[in-house]
């Protein structure tokens, strides 16, 4: 399952985003969160907080959902090269795992609860949580990871109506609705996104919900100036670029050109098939395809 995206999105929607990510370690103070490129060895952190007028340690974000023995040693080579840019500052190291199999067995002195490199384990704390915290909004949106497929079924539209009624700033919520679109997408790769969204909705007309409406009101009301048909594609290719950007990246121009000259019938297949798409391009082909 892709995390780096979601993970992201979710520690910027503010600091009680950290506090549930890290099972329940506050910050102490103002923290500007970013993501940074670490040069010399390029490596990229999943999320960094940085004191903002006081003189609080940095904390280094790494998020593991999969089984990978040299996360221990990444995190640490991470922490030493934001140290060596940075040497008046104190940095301590998170690593986040999806369940503690995740975690690799060495360094073996790595990962104490209160070090200065320590191991969040979600599966130990989210289940309880999620019972605890019902109409917490950064609780919901890690339901996907923890619960099976009939209880989160079950649960969807709860959870999909904690984000969006929670009292949190607009950009807090955009950032939570797009993690929880993320992973429901991930998890039922087998439904189409009208029938996710029909899930998340079905005490709700499919038409007055938020997710119809991003898809194809915008398309309908460009469609009063420009023809329904033409208005409804334009704005299915405008939500359809925003999740292929979500998934993998900025968009370069030629795959920009292709969405905006779609009719709606290939919008529709590239939808269905977003989910299951290794690559842009074996998505809506590359640069050099002609096709449409």
């Amino acid at each position: 399952m892709k995390t780096d995206q979601p993970i992201y999105l979710f520690l910027s929607a503010g600091p009680e985003a950290f506090r549930v990510l890290t099972g329940g370690q506050r910050l102490e103070g103002a923290y500007r969160f970013g993501s940074l490129t670490l040069k010399g060895l390029e490596r990229r952190l999943d999320g960094i907080l940085e004191p903002e007028g006081h003189a609080g340690p940095v904390h280094v974000i790494e998020f593991q959902g999969q089984k990978t023995d040299e996360a221990w040693y990444n995190l640490l080579t991470k922490i030493g090269l934001y140290g060596e840019a940075y040497p008046g500052r104190e940095v301590l190291g998170i690593s986040v795992f999806l369940h503690e199999r995740l975690a690799p067995r060495f360094p073996t002195w790595l990962g104490a609860e209160h070090g200065p490199v320590r191991g969040v384990y979600l599966n130990r704390f989210l289940p309880e949580w999620l019972e605890r915290e019902p109409d917490n909004p950064f609780v919901a949106v890690f339901a996907p990871l923890v619960l099976d497929d009939e209880v989160l079924r079950a649960q969807a539209p709860r959870l999909w109506r904690t984000v969006q009624t929670a009292s949190v700033p607009e950009e807090a919520r955009s950032a939570l609705t797009d993690v929880l679109e993320f992973w429901l997408f991930e998890r039922f790769r087998h439904l189409t996104i009208e029938e996710i969204w029909a899930m998340l909705n079905h005490l709700t007309p499919l038409e007055e919900t938020r997710a119809y409406q991003s898809i194809f009101a915008k398309g309908e009301a460009k469609g009063e100036a420009k023809g329904k048909a033409e208005g409804k594609a334009e704005g299915k290719a405008d939500d359809l670029q925003r999740l292929l950007t979500r998934r993998f990246g900025p968009l370069p121009d030629w795959a920009r050109a292709r969405l905006a000259g779609a009719e709606i019938p290939q919008l529709d297949v590239w939808l269905d098939g977003l989910l299951d798409a290794p690559s842009l391009e074996a998505l809506i082909g590359s640069a050099n395809d002609e096709r449409s």
